[in-house]
């Protein structure tokens, strides 16, 4: 496993823009009340990666019908789906100036209730006293979901069945892909867009 950022521009992964907001003031509160309690940069890391798994919900695992999209829509409301929360967890570490991207993987959505494939999202962290990239799965742990922080070994949320089409990727972008912006946006509820997931990413075009 090599993980590998998309551009090798470091300052692209350190960019703030609409969805990567950390500069509102309450993603910046959080940021300093965090790193403050930090020893250092990999245990702000590790408490920025722990807060957004376990203190901000999974749209679906709380039944939220409301969708959230920034990183300051997603605190505000304390809930979003994979992708939300990986716009979250990528602007509390920009804000403290350490590069985190986007990386995707493509899923089941589930087994028996929905069997197609569907775009699943997560982040890409650099580790500076490690001098590499790791992946963080902030989705939410449940029952079968039990993801963790580690610079040496990965555990993230899913495992990867290639038999059944699943599709893994080690690539780390530096902005959250355009079509998964565009289904977030363009669909008024989770429910609708349970329906209408991500299939394809833009950056594959």
């Amino acid at each position: 496993m090599n993980v590998t950022p998309y551009s090798n521009i470091i300052d692209e992964y350190l960019k703030e823009d609409a969805v990567i907001d950390y500069t509102n003031e309450a993603v910046a509160q959080l940021a300093d009340d965090l790193f403050q309690r930090a020893n250092n940069e990999l245990e702000y890391i590790k408490m920025a990666y722990e807060f957004v798994r376990d203190n901000i919900s999974h749209s679906a695992d709380a039944n939220e019908d409301m969708i959230t999209c920034t990183a300051s829509e997603v605190l505000k409301a304390g809930h979003g789906i994979c992708f939300a929360k990986s716009h979250l967890l990528a602007s509390l570490l920009r804000c403290k100036s350490i590069p985190a991207g986007f990386c995707y993987q493509k899923l089941i959505l589930d087994d028996e209730t929905a069997p197609v494939l569907i775009y699943h999202g997560l982040n890409g962290v650099y580790i500076k006293e490690c001098k590499k990239w790791i992946r963080l799965d902030a989705r939410g742990n449940k029952s079968g979901v039990n993801a963790q922080f580690s610079t040496e070994t990965e555990q993230l949320a899913f495992s990867i069945r290639p038999e059944k089409g699943e599709v893994d990727s080690f690539v780390v972008y530096p902005e959250p892909d355009v079509k998964v912006l565009e289904k977030l946006r363009e669909n008024k509820t989770r429910t609708e867009l349970w329906d209408n997931l991500p299939t394809e990413l833009g950056y594959d075009t």
